[in-house]
């Protein structure tokens, strides 16, 4: 029996990891805990919405734009050059918007509250989405600036509450963790997979919040409010127009310069279906996660050459107590070996369960763990032989 303690010890320290990393996460806030009657004399917000080809979101994010509870708002939409007819759709809701204003608008007052602009050529040193967001920028009118996808969808209270969390946390860069949109079987085995990394990485959302530590700052760039002088203080998406995950450096940039930079949780306000397949996550979480891996650690002249190795193995570790296990099963590893991945595979799967009950999908989904680990480590490990080189839409770029 004795021969088995390091096993015993080596799943016992498995279950503390995972413990560890699932208690994290309650030091977390939420959104509903603001108010969500306007402020008095609601400042203007411009809600700006970069769109490149983007035909199958647009309509249901700009309708759920415009059905805010929020008084003083403007939407900007910038049609990135799409080829699918995005700005079509997106000037067909605008003038239907302004009719049904114009039927109960007395004389002299302004019935348009929807612009849609498009992008100019984009220049050298830029990525697509900064471009448009920089384009819609120049355009906008409000104090407040709002930019958020195409491919989310607004509840009507989502500005009100923002606008009072960002008063309230005297934030110059407020953003929202919405409920993310799971349909099909690919989404479900990997998105799971890459929120409860960022959750191991980052802890709670409030923790993040209150940290002075540029690194240890994230946000969400599919909803970022922000007072307009601190997002011109801190040089706009211009400062970042070459960083692949430019939410993220936004965060590190306002805390840099002595800004706060806050996250809630808003899963009943906002949610986004961010892909449908697995080619297209694959693709666009291949064009982000090794250039924010980069953004998120300390990366010394030496750590930096190891990184592109290193990188994918975090994103392998949960498939290992699988793994293990399986291979003691049919012979190939000992009794201790068993017990490790038995006792660890465990705790595995009651973390990955609460992991699908609180994405408001069925926990027996946790079985599939093992094969979200090792689809997106395979993700991760093609970001790492791409290194600096992305591509998205088309357009192929080179992050910082």
């Amino acid at each position: 029996m004795s021969e088995l303690w390091p096993a015993f010890a080596a799943a016992g320290a498995w279950f503390l990891l995972v413990v560890s990393t699932g208690w994290r996460f309650r030091d977390t806030r939420s959104l509903d805990e603001y108010p969500a009657s306007p402020p008095p004399g609601s400042p203007l917000v411009s809600v700006i919405i970069p769109a490149r080809d983007e035909a199958r979101n647009i309509e249901r994010c700009l309708r759920s734009v415009l059905a805010t509870g929020y008084p003083a708002v403007e939407v900007i939409v910038v049609d990135d050059h799409s080829g699918d007819g995005t700005g079509d759709i997106a000037r067909r809701i605008a003038a239907e918007d302004a009719a049904r204003r114009a039927e109960g608008t007395a004389p002299g007052e302004a019935v348009e509250r929807v612009r849609v602009i498009a992008a100019p050529d984009l220049p050298a040193g830029w990525f697509g989405k900064q471009w448009a967001c920089h384009t819609g920028y120049r355009a906008a009118r409000g104090t407040l600036l709002c930019f958020t996808d195409a491919d989310t969808r607004h509840g009507p209270e989502l500005l009100g509450r923002s606008v009072n969390a960002l008063v309230a946390r005297d934030a110059g860069l407020f953003s929202v963790a919405g409920q993310q949109e799971m349909g099909s079987f690919w989404e479900r085995v990997v998105q799971p997979m890459v929120f409860a990394l960022l959750l191991a990485r980052y802890g709670g959302l409030e923790t993040m919040s209150r940290s002075t530590e540029p690194r240890n700052k994230i946000a969400n760039g599919q909803f970022l409010l922000l007072r307009r002088g601190d997002y011109e203080r801190a040089g706009g998406h211009e400062a970042v127009r070459d960083h692949v995950a430019e939410d993220l450096r936004l965060a590190q940039l306002f805390t840099e310069l002595g800004m706060r930079a806050h996250l809630v949780l808003g899963r009943d306000h906002l949610s986004t279906r961010m892909y449908t397949s697995l080619g297209e996550l694959r693709r666009g979480w291949g064009k982000n996660v090794y250039a924010a891996g980069r953004d998120a650690f300390p990366l010394g002249p030496f750590t930096r050459r190891l990184f592109p190795f290193i990188f994918p193995l975090p994103a392998l570790m949960p498939a290992l107590p699988a793994f293990v296990f399986g291979l003691a099963a049919v012979g190939v590893l000992g009794e201790g070996a068993w017990w490790f991945g038995a006792l660890s595979l465990g705790a595995n799967l009651l973390f990955w369960g609460g992991v699908y009950t609180f994405s408001r999908l069925n926990p027996l989904w946790a079985l599939l763990h093992p094969l979200g680990s090792l689809v997106f480590g395979a993700i991760c490990a093609e970001a790492a032989w791409n290194g600096s080189r992305v591509e998205w839409k088309g357009r192929r770029y080179e992050s910082r």
